[in-house]
């Protein structure tokens, strides 16, 4: 299926969690179905010890659905299994208008790289990734070729992601 992917890269603490979060507000305030995909690089659970979905895991099952009159979640523990490919958890996901994409960096889908000045490295990452197509920081950047947005403006950013993706002509 050809989705609309874009996505929002940087090193820890360049703001990328906070980015993406403005985004999916404001894209869905202008009438867009937007979706995410969040990469983890670490061992990370979204179960309460305790809870029954948890206890089915623990028991070894592989996949674990939880479904209420509210929202539905499904659970897949890899059980030694490699990581899935982007494309293959984005085959996964409902239709959609656009599927914004935080993390993953070394995936071929275009990206925005969000820079902080509080930021441990701020080693430009567009130099080496011909996939990014913006940047958003916190503070100035002299002699960047790409487009360049502050880091807060979330509308201006979405109205690129619009073009960019052609969501808007």
């Amino acid at each position: 299926m050809n989705r609309r992917v874009f996505g929002i890269t940087g090193w820890k603490n360049s703001g990328k969690t906070t980015l993406t979060e403005r985004l999916v507000s404001e894209l869905v305030r202008r009438g867009w179905k937007v979706s995410t995909v969040k990469h983890a690089h670490h061992d990370f659970d979204i179960d309460k010890p305790g809870a029954d979905s948890f206890r089915h895991r623990q028991a070894g099952a592989t996949e674990v659905a939880i479904v209420s009159g509210v929202r539905w979640a499904l659970m897949h523990e890899l059980r030694g299994e490699d990581e899935p490919t982007l494309e293959t958890v984005l085959s996964r996901l409902a239709p959609c208008d656009l599927v914004l994409v935080e993390g993953y960096k070394r995936e071929a889908h275009s990206k925005i790289e969000t820079r902080r000045l509080d930021a441990k490295d701020r080693t430009p990452l567009s130099a080496e990734d011909p996939n990014i197509v913006a940047v958003a920081a916190d503070f100035a950047i002299e002699g960047e070729l790409l487009p360049v947005f502050d880091l807060d403006d979330a509308k201006s950013i979405a109205d690129f992601i619009e073009r960019t993706t052609g969501l808007v002509a």
